[in-house]
């Protein structure tokens, strides 16, 4: 398929290129630090941020979190989540 944006350079008010599954894990970073995650079944996840503060959001279904989380705690957190990148 030809794609016209191909060459455009990619930042964080580009959309995103991919995404993967979330899957929280209280030891583990995610492998590729996201731009946003999508909230595709909602419930609570609790995020840790670079200087390893960790925050539960309560979140509906549908949402879009504009935050870039290095791990998503399996401890705290019963949301599915996308991450966009």
């Amino acid at each position: 398929m030809s794609d016209p944006f191909e060459s455009d350079y990619v930042n964080l008010t580009s959309p995103a290129v991919s995404h993967y599954a979330v899957v929280p894990s209280d030891v583990t970073d995610l492998p590729v630090r996201p731009r946003a995650l999508f909230v595709s079944i909602g419930g609570t996840a609790a995020l840790q941020d670079k200087h390893g503060t960790i925050i539960n959001y309560d979140l509906a279904a549908g949402a879009i979190l504009s935050i870039r989380p290095l791990r998503v705690m399996a401890t705290g957190t019963t949301a599915q989540l996308v991450a966009w990148f």
